[in-house]
């Protein structure tokens, strides 16, 4: 589902012409204002989005982008939202392990396109749509698969702290994929001697180096480990 798709749907078009456009000027509407709004925060961090950069992005005046976003709450609110709105949702119709792995897989990757929402997913007091509809269809499929409400609330929450959590990590490390493990290893390393930290030198040379290895390869390593453990919590003795 693309961005503007999903803010057509959910929010209207909204059409209004920007304060002193020309007739040929392209409009603004609230799709176009979350849309450029996500790719200022994808090109410069959150950090970088205010109203001032949002207008200059749209080639509009701040007052017209206050007629479709009341303010920055409004704008988080929305742009959550649209995030929300890329992840794939779970069917409680399916296996509920596969429709769980699915939905934390395309979280994950969704994360990786908009690292600056890793900490706003959940911070959110009025949210929007596409936020409400993803955690009914999580909790949908926890429930038809057995699970009690506590179960349920003990589930959704261990999955999501270690999908955001892998996320977090993912976003920070100084290399990404095998080829560049090695370097950034061996550049570390030589700031200290290999006696200093015997285990740490072990794990370099014995399995990293050796293997190539990936760090987003853990993530359903570990992905696994929790699904066959809730698994096991509603079957006993299950350990498939």
């Amino acid at each position: 589902m693309t961005v503007s798709y999903f803010v057509r749907n959910c929010y209207g078009p909204g059409v209004e012409k920007s304060a002193g456009s020309s007739q040929g000027r392209r409009r603004l509407t609230r799709e176009r204002v979350l849309t450029a709004a996500v790719g200022v925060a994808d090109a410069g961090g959150i950090g970088a989005l205010t109203i001032r950069s949002l207008a200059q992005e749209l080639g509009a005046k701040p007052m017209s982008v206050y007629y479709h976003v009341a303010n920055k709450d409004a704008i988080l609110d929305g742009i959550v939202d649209v995030v929300f709105s890329e992840i794939e949702l779970p069917s409680p119709g399916g296996d509920w392990r596969s429709e769980l792995r699915r939905r934390a897989a395309s979280a994950r990757q969704v994360l990786r396109r908009h690292r600056w929402a890793i900490g706003l997913m959940e911070s959110r007091t009025t949210p929007g749509p596409a936020t409400l509809r993803h955690h009914d269809a999580v909790i949908a499929t926890l429930r038809a698969a057995g699970f009690s409400l506590e179960m349920t609330a003990h589930a959704y929450a261990l999955i999501d702290s270690y999908t955001y959590g892998f996320a977090l990590q993912e976003a920070g490390l100084p290399f990404e994929g095998p080829d560049t493990v090695a370097p950034v290893a061996d550049s570390i390393m030589e700031q200290f001697a290999a006696g200093d930290y015997p285990h740490l030198v072990e794990m370099a040379t014995g399995y990293y180096f050796k293997t190539s290895y990936d760090f987003a390869d853990e993530f359903d390593f570990g992905l696994n480990l929790i699904l066959n453990g809730l698994s096991n919590s509603l079957h006993p003795g299950n350990d498939s």
